[in-house]
Order: structure tokens, then sequence, then C-alpha cells
């Protein structure tokens, strides 16, 4: 990937009105922060747990619509040490859940000139189908590299041979539709994937590191080099998450693990200054995080063109 070429202006069509890919430095680190659309979801699903005037409330304040949104599904690329990494893959493709406006990666990677050959690593935060769903797109197996190597917990892959959806709150459809693509994204990559406990490094300055939570093997990503730091969250941090951290998201397997690990990182992130990107924070969703009060205040970076 060469920032130059993905940096330089696309003509959109009709169905690309907006932009997609959103280059950022970490140090010698080139990343580029790619939008594989928006997912429509209901808004009970931003705080299940909390009374549902609280949430209205919320959503007022923030100017969202009462009953659903669009959901961000942002995707990362990352070059260090001569290593192309796909963090996270995107939604994918089911029509069984009709999301037209999602899974747009493979379309937009090329349009930045990426070549799918040319990743080396694909790191997951977890498996869910909004992450791994792009490697299973028709087609796109064939065009990835048959040394792939692809970065997962070890208790990510443990816990979808029998996952239990017990305590979360998700429209009808979806346990489904994760379990599925789950269990057949490790039967078709299960001999490309290095599993790890805890923490790995997998080029220089690109460390992935096990959080658990919002799934058991639920990991974020920290890029760091010379004085520059930056940390992909996943799904560790939802947009309501800094005014009402302790809210409940209807994905997380463990809720009140998902809420501790929420704290725990928003806090660190506010002390450390360092630079956030999410998978469903407001495209390109880089910011920073500061503390306010009980909560925390997001601080998004002003675009650098």
């Amino acid at each position: 990937m060469s920032l130059d070429i993905a940096s330089t202006p696309v003509r959109s069509g009709p169905d690309e009105l907006v932009p997609s890919r959103y280059a950022v430095k970490v140090g010698e680190i080139d990343v580029l922060i790619i939008s594989d659309g928006v997912l429509p979801l209901p808004t009970k699903m931003l705080g299940h747990n909390a009374d549902s005037a609280a949430r209205a409330a919320w959503l007022k304040e923030m100017f969202l619509p009462p009953d659903a949104f669009d959901w961000s599904l942002n995707v990362v690329l990352v070059r260090s040490g001569g290593q192309t990494i796909l963090i996270d893959a995107g939604l994918g493709l089911d029509p069984d859940l009709n999301l037209p406006r999602a899974g747009q990666l493979v379309k937009r990677l090329a349009s930045a000139g990426v070549d799918l050959a040319s990743v080396t690593d694909v790191v997951l935060t977890h498996m869910h189908m909004d992450h791994v769903g792009g490697l299973l797109v028709e087609g796109v197996k064939d065009q990835l590299r048959p040394d792939l190597r692809i970065h997962v917990a070890a208790a990510e892959v443990k816990f979808w041979e029998a996952p239990d959806f017990t305590q979360v709150d998700m429209p009808q459809g979806f346990p489904d539709a994760l379990r599925s693509a789950a269990t057949r994204f490790a039967s078709e990559y299960r001999s490309q994937l290095r599993l790890f406990d805890e923490e790995h490094e997998v080029a220089p300055g690109v460390v992935v590191r096990r959080t658990g939570g919002h799934t058991p093997g639920h990991s974020v990503v920290r890029l760091a080099s010379g004085n520059d730091r930056l940390t992909f969250a996943g799904d560790a941090v939802f947009t309501v998450g800094f005014d009402h951290p302790d809210w409940h998201n209807g994905f997380e397997h463990d809720p009140e693990e998902a809420a501790r690990v929420r704290v725990r990182l928003l806090t660190e992130l506010a002390a450390t200054g360092e630079q956030l990107v999410a998978t469903h924070l407001p495209f390109p969703s880089v910011g920073r995080v500061a503390v306010d009060g009980d909560a925390f205040r997001w601080v998004p970076a002003y675009w650098d063109y």
C-alpha cells in the first residue's frame, strides 16, 4: 500500500457520496482507516440495561433518531516493517440479513489501490460476522496469499465452538448469523490461524492484546512508533460508552466484564493521550479521550487534509 495512492481522490459513483478512507501516520507506521459501510440497528442495543427514558434523552441530546440509526463499520490497514496488516475484515455479504450498505471493504480496498495479495497478516479483534465476513466473500480467499497469517486470541476460537448467547440482546436472526459466520470462518481458515493467549507482536510496533468482555477473546491492537501511539479498540468502545460506560451493548456476551474493560481502556487512553479508533465510532473515528467527571469525553481529531 502506498499512502500516496491511497490518498488520491477517486471518482465517486452514485453509491459513493461520502469519504470512505482516511490516512494517518503513527511515527513510521502507515495507517489507513477504511469504511466498510454502515449497519442499521435498533437504538435499544446501545444500552439495553438502561432506563428507556434515560436512553431516549441521550439520543435526543445527540440528535440521533429514537428507534434506529446507522452504526459505522471501520476497518484498519497498517504498514509496518515490510508487512501489510488488515485489522478486521468487515461484514462481507449476508443476504438473509438484508444489509446492502455494509460489506464494502473489498470494493473500497480496490478503489484505494490495495491489492488483497499484498496483505501479509490479518488481525481479528474478535469473530463476530462484521469482523470476519469480508474474508468469506466469494473469491476473496483465492486472491489472498497462501501464506497469509491470521492472528486471533485462542479464547475467541474456543468460544465459538459452543457460543453462549444468554446475555446478549440482539435483533432476530443475528445470533444464528453470527454463529454461522464464525463456524464457516474457522473451518475455511483454520490452517492459517496464528493463536495467541494474552499478547502478541504482529509486526514492529503492532501489538494485539486480549481484553475479553465483548467476547472472551476480544482484543485491541496498539500501534507505537517513536512518540506516537494509536489504539484500535474494536468493539470495546461505542459512541454511548463515553457518557455511559456502564450501559450494556446488545452484542456483548459478558456485559459486566465488557463495561469494566471499557472503563479501564478509556481511563488508560485519557492518561496517555494517544489516538483512538474503533469499529463503530463515526468514520473515520480518529480522536482522543478526556475524563469528564465520572465519565469520559470523546474529542474527535481535526481532519488532516
